[in-house]
């Protein structure tokens, strides 16, 4: 019985078939190649317009806050951080200087001068003595409102977005302090007090972002 004749492939159909065999037996032997994570990115240059972006996250805002105050709830940094996220974004403050001097009025929510924490004062408004320990809010997002209204008044000029609740507004010198360094001898009579906010600025970035902020032109006053 006769077998049928197999078809010899051209020779240079053979060629190819061994190279391309050669090739897919390296290539799957050979591991895939690990993409190279991207470079972090630096922070955000520290922040002294009071009317400007603020950057940290409200989950960064409230970390911030419980590590500095371990006896605070979750339930109350997360509050605290959003609110004054929300409230400093609608007047165009920066909700970074905003938080960070509430953590320096309040030493990070724990009072312990005149203001008490049912005041729902955060900023020390109006706050002169024993018999004027100071003014009082109903809730705590009226008392952030007032604080970022306040904080407006002597950075800017421009009209309020939200309806009036700062008592002492109408005190304030409209526009005398667009800079954290500008607040000394006006917001409070300590001249370090604007060093000490940039102090607190710097150990917030560096908590959110991970290494210390970049300075920027206007970090040190004149």
């Amino acid at each position: 019985m006769k077998h049928p004749l197999h078809r010899a492939l051209p020779f240079g159909a053979l060629i190819l078939s061994i190279i391309l065999g050669s090739c897919t037996s390296i290539s799957a032997s050979r591991p895939a190649s690990v993409p190279e994570k991207p470079a972090p990115q630096p922070p955000p240059p520290l922040p002294t317009q009071i009317m400007s972006q603020g950057k940290v996250p409200v989950s960064e805002l409230s970390r911030f806050l419980k590590k500095n105050n371990p006896a605070l709830s979750e339930e109350q940094v997360i509050l605290m951080a959003g609110l004054y996220h929300d409230e400093a974004a609608s007047e165009g403050v920066n909700a970074d200087i905003a938080f960070v001097q509430m953590c320096l009025e309040t030493s990070f929510l724990r009072f312990g001068g005149l203001v008490t924490p049912d005041m729902h004062n955060y900023c020390g408004l109006g706050s002169i003595g024993p018999e004027k320990p100071g003014e009082r809010f109903p809730t705590a997002q009226l008392g952030v409102r007032a604080h970022i209204q306040h904080l407006k008044a002597y950075a800017y000029t421009e009209t309020l977005r939200l309806g009036l609740v700062d008592p002492r507004f109408k005190y304030v010198k409209r526009g005398s302090a667009p800079t954290i360094y500008d607040l000394a001898g006006r917001w409070a009579s300590d001249r370090e007090y604007g060093k000490k906010l940039e102090g607190l600025l710097v150990r917030l970035y560096q908590s959110a972002f991970g290494t210390a902020p970049l300075a920027t032109a206007t970090q040190s006053p004149r």
